[in-house]
C-alpha cells in the first residue's frame, strides 16, 4: 500500500488561533497572515484563502480583530487586521487548551503496552 502524502491543511479548529498568534506579532492582511502562517510552520500548513476569509470574518465579528483598509507595500488596498485586547485573551485561552491536548496526545503515543 503506497505511503499516504502529508497533508498541508491546517489542523481542523486550529485556524481561528493560528490567525490570532500570527496577528499577535504585528498586524497584518489576510494573504500576509497566510504567508506567516506557511513560513513559521515551515511549509507544513497552507491556510486555504476562503477559509481565511471567513474565519477573519468570524474574529472580527467576536470582537477578537480590528480591521481597516490600508495600502500595501505594493500600493494596494487591503484590509490590515489586528489582534484586540479580547483577542489577546482569547489567544491565550485557546493556546492553553491546545498545550494541554497535545500533551495528552503526546502521552498516548508514548504509552508503552
Amino acid at each position: 500500500m503506497p505511503v499516504a502524502k502529508p497533508k498541508t491543511d491546517v489542523i481542523q479548529g486550529t485556524l481561528d488561533m493560528l490567525i490570532l498568534k500570527t496577528l499577535s506579532l504585528e498586524p497584518m492582511h489576510g494573504f500576509g497572515i497566510a504567508r506567516r502562517v506557511e513560513h513559521i510552520s515551515r511549509g507544513v500548513f497552507k491556510v486555504n484563502p476562503g477559509s481565511l476569509l471567513v474565519a477573519l470574518q468570524r474574529l472580527e465579528r467576536a470582537g477578537w480583530v480590528d480591521a481597516e483598509w490600508q495600502h500595501t507595500e505594493n500600493a494596494r488596498r487591503a484590509r490590515f487586521y489586528r489582534l484586540t485586547r479580547a483577542g489577546r485573551k482569547q489567544l491565550d485561552v485557546q493556546t492553553t487548551d491546545w498545550t494541554r491536548r497535545v500533551e495528552a496526545i503526546t502521552r498516548l503515543l508514548k504509552a508503552d503496552g
